[in-house]
């Protein structure tokens, strides 16, 4: 494969913090997040969808703790979870000295917003003491008083100087081990933000368009916004904030990590629009391989296009291609090139086992000796 640097997105360099054993900024992956929505005091409840949302890959996941039935519970969900916890606090500094005496590996809180200096003191101290991290989340929806009289309305400037705030409130405590997000329901407005945050600080920034809809709508605000400020090299970790089921937000960040080649999970499926060459139903199989192929975790490349005309070259770049031909009978490309024939009533089954060998065959590999699989 030829070098391709128009492809290389140079990454803005930040200090690294650790999330748990989670790392983020530096070179450290880019890590995918959500965010349950069960009642936190309910642990089954929220055990059982945090489940899911490692099932589809996330790596880090908040939880809301707006009263003391919430971080009481909390100990037993940490201790369930697979990955990372994040106590999402607002304005109770003590919710944040439970969350973090219960094993949140990090505490979402604006300190500004929890009182008086000894409160931030307190959680600070808090912090410290469990090996907590801590986020801060401004958001446009909620900028303080007299940043709102300052400016007019909220504006990128806003955004920052609040979390400079908020920054200045940790860092006059020695505190250091915390990411930053500035969040706005208008993309641009966002954009804008975090942009002029990235310049001015050093920390690990918390990419996310907040409020930015259902499905639909919110996978396109948020690949548009999110997707801009990673191509700039901006952002450490993500959160697709939708109105939907939270491993679905988890599913919509990978796509867009795939999207931009930061990040590879699972099957990065290139289709077709269809149109009248199609030589199958197009839209129905694409959809029916990726509810099936759900569960593979390797990454790797599928192309599913209808005719001939762009099939054979869309093939050429994925691991496994299917391109429709005439007569019920399409043509199977392994790896680039065509290796066999399969019909109609076949398609999907055969596809689904391809994929499946192909990623057995790629962790096999990955599990030898790296310089073994290197030399071949």
């Amino acid at each position: 494969m030829s070098v391709r640097p128009w492809r290389d997105i140079a990454r803005r360099p930040s200090r690294q913090i650790m999330v748990g054993n989670v790392a983020v900024g530096g070179d450290a992956p880019v890590t995918v997040q959500t965010m349950t929505n069960t009642v936190t005091a309910d642990a089954k409840a929220t055990i059982d969808q945090i489940r899911r949302c490692e099932e589809a890959g996330a790596d880090i996941i908040r939880v809301s703790c707006p009263d003391e039935a919430s971080t009481a519970a909390l100990r037993e969900i940490v201790r369930a979870a697979r990955v990372p916890i994040v106590a999402d606090i607002h304005f109770h500094y003590k919710r944040a000295l439970e969350a973090a005496d219960a094993g949140a590996a990090c505490l979402r809180i604006n300190p500004g917003n929890i009182g008086s200096a000894e409160r931030v003191r307190e959680v600070v101290n808090a912090a410290k003491a469990n090996g907590c991290a801590i986020r801060i989340g401004v958001n446009a929806g909620s900028l303080e008083r007299d940043l709102l009289e300052k400016y007019g309305e909220p504006c990128p400037e806003a955004l920052v100087e609040s979390a400079l705030d908020h920054i200045r409130l940790l860092e006059d405590h020695d505190f250091r081990e915390y990411k930053v997000a500035v969040k706005a329901s208008d993309v641009v407005l966002a954009v804008a933000a975090y942009q002029q945050l990235a310049e001015a600080v050093d920390c690990p920034l918390h990419l996310g368009i907040t409020e930015a809809g259902g499905l639909r709508g919110g996978t396109v605000k948020s690949a548009i916004g999110i997707g801009s400020l990673l191509w700039f090299g901006i952002g450490d970790t993500i959160r697709v904030s939708l109105s939907a089921e939270p491993e679905e937000e988890v599913r919509v960040g990978y796509e867009i990590l795939k999207s931009l080649g930061i990040r590879n999970r699972g099957v990065r499926v290139v289709s077709c629009p269809s149109c009248a060459r199609q030589g199958f139903d197009v839209i129905r199989t694409v959809q029916t391989l990726e509810d099936r192929l759900a569960h593979i975790r390797t990454p790797m490349s599928l192309s599913v296009l209808g005719c001939v005309v762009n099939g054979p070259g869309e093939a050429r770049e994925t691991d496994i291609g299917i391109t429709g031909g005439g007569n019920g009978k399409h043509m199977v490309f392994l790896s680039g090139v065509t290796d066999h024939h399969v019909r109609d009533e076949e398609m999907v089954d055969h596809i689904v086992r391809l994929v499946e060998a192909k990623a057995a065959e790629i962790e096999a590999a990955t599990a030898r000796d790296p310089v073994e699989v290197a030399a071949e």
